[in-house]
């Protein structure tokens, strides 16, 4: 996607969120790869959140999520990943964090075999969006809304690790099928328990090649390569599991000793 078709969507995203939420919609905030400038159409998503005064009635969720699921198909290949919050949660958090609704690629099939179902029951707590609200206090985009400093408060930097970690959870497995995302984000995520960093993909991969053994320099090279230019990446598999063990085992022991 060009830039000016993605300028197009989030003109759409704001102009039905604002339609279907009318005054109940405190604004729409970017954040993820398009707040911090890496933003790539063939690896990224768009994502964002819609902070909101009150609870979503049944129909307003049916309504929202036809329109999304409808933007969606118009999206990078990855998709659109959104969640709607009340705004007392943005402002005082609450981990895991509570969410009215949520989509993203993963869940086209759910919501396409029955959409009034999966607008039911798509509400709950999502720790993920302790790292998402992380990332708009330090990088995130107002779509529409009050600045970003008066509709997210402080999260518990614990509470982000918390979030982050879980995300490289099963990285010795799933670097198999995305070594590009997991190697990166292992980076981002080794930035943040050494060094209290709050870094994209990108910039973690760059942190990486700057802070870890030469050895691994040649495989965040070709990952960020990667990553830029959306090319292909066939890392040498040995090389990747021992990078993935060196960096977990750190991040590991630092989260312990930093726990005592």
């Amino acid at each position: 996607m060009s830039a000016p078709q993605i300028a197009r969507l989030l003109h759409e995203i704001r102009r039905t969120h604002m339609e279907i939420l009318g005054e109940n919609l405190v604004g729409l905030y970017l954040h993820g790869s398009i707040a911090f400038g890496c933003f790539n159409p063939q690896k990224s998503d768009v994502d964002y959140i819609a902070a909101v005064r009150e609870s979503l009635a049944p129909d307003t969720r049916l309504r929202l999520l036809e329109a999304i699921y409808r933007l969606n198909r118009e999206a990078p290949a990855k998709g659109l990943e959104m969640s709607a919050v009340l705004l007392q949660y943005c402002r005082d958090f609450v981990y895991p964090t509570p969410f009215e609704l949520h989509f993203s690629n993963a869940h086209r099939s759910a919501y396409a075999r029955d959409p009034s179902g999966f607008a039911a029951a798509m509400r709950g707590t999502d720790p993920d969006l302790a790292a998402h609200f992380t990332v708009l206090r330090h990088k995130g985009i107002a779509l529409c809304g009050p600045p970003v400093s008066s509709i997210f408060g402080a999260v518990p930097w614990e509470n982000y690790l918390d979030s982050i970690c879980a995300d490289i959870a099963d990285a010795e497995t799933a670097v198999q099928s995305d070594p590009v995302y997991v190697l990166l984000n292992l980076c981002r995520v080794l930035a943040a328990v050494r060094e209290k960093r709050v870094l994209s993909k990108a910039e973690g991969g760059a942190w990486g090649l700057s802070h870890l053994e030469p050895q691994y320099a040649p495989l965040l090279r070709g990952a960020l390569e990667a990553y830029r230019t959306g090319g292909i990446f066939e890392p040498d598999g040995k090389l990747v599991a021992a990078f993935c063990r060196r960096v977990l085992g750190e991040i590991r022991t630092g989260r312990k000793e930093n726990t005592i």
